[in-house]
């Protein structure tokens, strides 16, 4: 979708993305996460803090999970951001998407009808190879899915042992069930997002 922009050299066109990352600072992170996302959401966050470290960057995520590595990526950009990040969840936000939009630092926010879900890390595509190759995968797994819920247990307040409790099988939250698990800190309106 393409906006229409007054300037002195006349209207122009511009992509209602580009027009909310300079006028409101909203980075949108839907659909899959793979390396191409995680690397554009870098370079959204870099231009925002380069312009103004010190106003809040919103995220909105509205995804279905994806890519282990490319989540990481995200994460660890938003944890080590001088700009204080604030987390939407726009819908939904499953998987590696509820990992990065939980792990927000300055705010956690779902709209009322919004939802996360929560599991344990999968393999994708075939398996195949010998008996060591395959041990090597599930040992990679295990340490994948410990990590994971390390974050998890870090950003909620929960154990570790509540954590794998509730990522054992796919675990879809409500908002109200997000907040009491302790994974978003309020439901708001859609003017949250439009304010500032």
């Amino acid at each position: 979708m393409n906006v229409q922009v007054k300037s002195s050299n006349g209207i122009t066109l511009m992509p209602a993305e580009t027009k909310l990352l300079e006028s409101n600072r909203c980075i949108f992170l839907e659909g899959e996460i793979n390396q191409e996302s995680a690397l554009e959401f870098v370079k959204s966050l870099m231009v925002l803090t380069a312009s103004d470290a010190s106003k809040p960057v919103k995220v909105l995520v509205n995804s279905p999970g994806g890519d282990v590595n490319a989540g990481m990526l995200i994460y660890d950009a938003i944890q080590s951001s001088i700009v204080p990040v604030q987390m939407f969840c726009l819908g939904r936000a499953y998987s590696m998407g509820a990992l990065i939009f939980l792990s927000g630092r300055n705010g956690r926010y779902m709209l009322k009808n919004s939802e996360l879900m929560l599991h344990e890390p999968l393999i994708g595509g075939k398996i195949g190879g010998n008996t060591s190759s395959i041990k090597e995968i599930s040992d990679s797994l295990i340490k994948t899915r410990d990590k994971l819920n390390k974050i998890i247990s870090e950003h909620s307040g929960k154990t570790i042992e509540e954590v794998e409790k509730e990522t054992d099988h796919d675990h879809y939250y409500s908002a109200e069930e997000s907040v009491e698990f302790g994974i978003c800190d309020e439901i708001v309106e859609f003017s949250k997002i439009m304010e500032g």
